[in-house]
C-alpha cells in the first residue's frame, strides 16, 4: 500500500494563518478530508498522516477528530507544548488517542538554539514513554544544532521533514549533503522525501533538480528510513499532487520493488506505528 505520511487540514483563518503570505493564495482557503481523498484515491494512496500547522494543543484535537471522522487518517502528528513542566500529564491524557501518534514543533520558525534548551530536550525524550514520535522540521542551515540535539535524544524515533529544506532553487548544496550524511550516521533518524518542490523554483522546477538531492538521501539514509510524504495542500504553491508524486515516482523507477514498497508506504507504516 501506498501512503502519504506527510499532508496538513486546516479552516483558514486569516490572523492565525499569518504564514500564509500573499504570494500563497491559492492556500487561503480550508483544505478538508472530503479534499484530499479523491485526490488521492486517484493516485492509488491507501491513507496518509495528517501533521499539524498550528502550534496549540487545539490543532491537536483538530486532527484527532478529523482522523476520528475519516479511516483513511491512518495518524496524526500533533503539537504539545514540550517545554510545559505539565507536559508529562498532557501525554499521559493523549495517550488515550490511538491515532496520535507524534508531535512536531515548528522549529524552523525559531531562534538558534532552540533545539538544545535543555526544557526541550527534557520534553522530547519523554515522548519514548509514550512511544511518540517527533518529526524534525528545520531549515538546512539549522542542521549543525540538529545534529547536536539529535546526540541527546537517542532513545525517540525521529524523522526530518522536507530534507532539511535545502536551497534547492540556488542548487547549492554541499554543506547540507555533508550534513545530511552525518545526521544519518544515527539510526534513530529517518528522513521524509517531501516538501521538495515549495524549495525549488515555483514556476519553473523540473524532477531532474531533485534528483542529486535523492542520491545523496538514498546514499546516507538507505531506502529502509525514507518516507514519502506530499505536503498537500502546501505542495500547490508549485505542483498539483499528481506532478509531486511523480517526481519521487521517476526517481524510484528503477529502484527495485522492494524499495519502493518501502519508500512509498511500509517505512511510514513501521515509523509511526500505523
Amino acid at each position: 500500500m501506498v501512503l502519504d505520511s506527510h499532508q496538513h487540514f486546516w479552516q483558514y483563518e486569516p490572523v492565525r494563518d499569518a504564514w500564509i503570505s500573499e504570494d500563497m493564495g491559492v492556500l487561503r482557503r480550508d483544505f478538508l478530508p472530503e479534499d484530499l481523498k479523491p485526490v488521492l484515491d486517484q493516485n492509488h494512496i491507501g491513507g496518509c498522516v495528517a501533521v499539524q500547522a498550528d502550534q496549540s494543543e487545539a490543532e491537536t484535537h483538530f486532527l484527532l477528530t478529523l482522523a476520528g471522522q475519516h479511516a483513511f487518517i491512518r495518524g496524526v502528528v500533533g503539537w504539545v507544548d514540550l517545554r510545559d513542566d505539565a507536559l508529562e500529564d498532557r501525554l499521559a491524557y493523549f495517550s488515550s488517542y490511538k491515532k496520535l501518534k507524534g508531535f512536531r514543533h515548528i522549529v524552523q520558525g525559531e531562534p538558534k538554539g532552540f533545539l538544545l534548551d535543555p526544557r526541550f530536550i527534557r520534553g522530547v525524550r519523554m515522548l519514548a514513554r509514550y512511544n511518540y514520535t517527533y518529526d524534525l522540521l528545520i531549515y538546512h542551515h539549522q542542521l549543525d544544532e540538529a545534529l547536536q540535539f539529535v546526540r541527546h535524544v537517542p532513545e525517540v524515533k525521529i524523522v526530518v521533514d522536507h530534507l532539511a529544506k535545502p536551497s534547492i532553487r540556488t542548487g547549492e548544496k554541499t554543506q547540507w549533503e555533508l550534513n545530511m550524511a552525518a545526521l544519518s550516521t544515527f539510526d534513530h533518524v529517518s528522513c521524509k522525501v517531501s516538501g521538495m518542490v515549495t524549495e525549488a523554483d515555483w514556476r519553473q522546477w523540473k524532477p531532474a533538480d531533485f534528483y542529486p538531492y535523492l542520491d545523496e538521501l538514498f546514499e546516507s539514509f538507505g531506502p529502509s528510513r525514507l518516507l514519502y510524504g506530499s505536503d498537500w495542500p502546501v505542495c500547490l504553491l508549485a505542483a498539483d499532487y499528481e506532478q509531486q508524486l511523480f517526481i519521487i515516482q521517476s526517481y524510484l523507477a528503477h529502484a527495485s520493488a522492494r524499495e519502493n514498497e518501502q519508500v512509498l508506504g511500509e517505512n511510514a507504516v513501521n515509523f509511526y506505528n500505523l
